[in-house]
This record gives C-alpha cells, sequence and structure tokens, in this order.
C-alpha cells in the first residue's frame, strides 16, 4: 500500500538539511530502485524552485510499503530526523487516483 510522509521542518533547518541530504537522497534512491516511490521533494518557503537562502518548510514522500507500521519506522530513521530537521512527522495511508 502507499503511504504519505509529511514532514515539517524546524526554523532555519537549511544548514541541517544540506548536511543530511546526501544520505536522505541515498534512502530515496533505494526506494526508487525498489520500484516503491511514487514522488519525493521539499517544500520551498518561498513561490520558487530554488528558494535560495530561505530554504523549506518541509517534505513530502508518498511510497509502498509493507504496512503504515513499516512506513513509520522508515520515516523514523530518515537523516533529516537525526539532524535535526523535522520538528514534526506525519505518516498516513495514501490511495493514488491520478495519475
Amino acid at each position: 500500500m502507499l503511504y504519505a510522509i509529511i514532514a515539517t521542518d524546524v526554523a532555519d533547518s537549511l544548514e541541517n538539511r544540506l548536511a543530511a541530504r546526501p544520505a536522505h537522497l541515498a534512502r530515496l534512491e533505494q526506494l526508487k530502485a525498489e520500484g516503491r516511490i511514487v514522488l519525493a521533494g521539499p517544500h520551498p518557503a518561498v513561490d520558487s524552485v530554488d528558494p535560495g537562502s530561505a530554504g523549506f518548510t518541509g517534505s513530502l514522500i508518498v511510497a509502498e510499503f509493507d504496512s503504515l507500521e513499516a512506513a513509520k519506522a522508515w520515516a523514523d530513521a530518515d537523516p533529516y530526523r537525526a539532524a535535526g530537521v523535522y520538528v514534526d512527522v506525519v505518516v498516513k495511508p495514501f490511495k493514488q487516483v491520478f495519475p
């Protein structure tokens, strides 16, 4: 089943986010290699693809996991959590309608 992982950044998280980004992306690449990822990306803090020093306010990942518990465990192990980037992470089932 698909699950949405919706994370909210702490204020001024850009430096920690950039430091943990390679490890974060490596985990997403693994999901991609397994054919389990639907989409993933950050929420820019301003209305721009490249927010520069404004940074990001959070992230969204939609991916396939065996269970809600497995999705939560995966989210809990995210390098952004360990680096203090996220203040809150919500994981919930997701039903894809489009495309």
